[in-house]
């Protein structure tokens, strides 16, 4: 998902600051939460935009019961 390319305010944290937290992890998986405490948005924001980046093939994620999902980097995304 480019930054630029859906209608409305400009988002406040990048996809590259989002896909970095995911990158720069010493864990393979992290969870929506994970996430979150490392960016300057809520939650939900964390969540919806992880999500795009799943169905834009720029990450991988498995929900693991309840509202819990996890997230990685694809095998093929390689360093950016």
């Amino acid at each position: 998902m480019s930054d630029d390319s859906t209608p409305g305010r400009k988002p406040r944290v990048t996809d590259e600051a989002i896909l970095n937290v995911l990158r720069s992890s010493d864990d393979p998986v992290l969870s929506t939460a994970e996430v979150t405490e490392q960016l300057s948005i809520k939650r939900s924001a964390t969540y919806k935009r992880l999500t795009a980046l799943r169905e834009d093939g720029r990450l991988e994620g498995k929900e693991i019961g309840g509202r819990n999902t996890v997230w990685w980097m694809p095998d093929d995304a390689g360093d950016g």
